[in-house]
């Protein structure tokens, strides 16, 4: 299929936070890619059916793998911006005043939409170290962005990645 442009998932599974963490690390470069704890939810997400016979002399049916849509944005919702000289947020016609921890860190979620940021990445950029401690400040910093674009009604809300960090996600 020449001039058509495959789409690619790369799906990782990690049982632990720190295994998450680092195969977000890894994958951090890739467009679009899903990290699960456990292989029941990656066959879930791809809605992966299994069935098997329940009586002798029954013909076994395969696995059925349906076609799975891995939404990925590559760009800001339209009309979503992070205004630098002035600090501020701007959805459509309406802007609202950021701080420098929420302007810095919602730079880098604009900035690479849909990506997953992770804790120390974030840290380390936002708050130029890569002391996480119990990550109450960056949990703090999310909550009052999520609100400033609740308040703008912008199509866009950061996404927790459980045990990995961040993306900016379409509302």
């Amino acid at each position: 299929m020449r001039g058509i442009p495959v789409a690619s998932l790369v799906i990782g599974i990690a049982s632990s936070p720190a295994e998450r963490r680092q195969l977000a690390q890894l994958l951090g470069g890739s467009n679009a890619f899903l990290i699960v704890s456990s292989v029941d939810q990656a066959r879930e997400f791809l809605g992966v059916v299994e069935r098997h016979p329940t009586t002798a002399g029954s013909v076994p049916v395969q696995t059925v793998i349906t076609e799975a849509t891995a939404m990925v944005e590559t760009s800001p919702p339209p009309g979503l911006t992070v205004d630098s000289d002035r600090r501020v947020l701007r959805w459509r016609d309406q802007e609202i005043e950021l701080t420098r921890l929420e302007h810095d860190f919602l730079l880098c979620l604009v900035g690479a939409p849909g990506q997953v940021w992770t804790y120390e990445r974030l840290h380390l950029k936002v708050w130029g170290n890569k002391h996480l401690g119990r990550g109450s400040d960056m949990h703090s910093v999310v909550r009052r962005v999520r609100s400033k674009l609740a308040r703008l009604d912008a199509a866009a809300t950061i996404h927790a990645v459980r045990g990995v960090g961040f993306r900016l996600a379409p509302v």
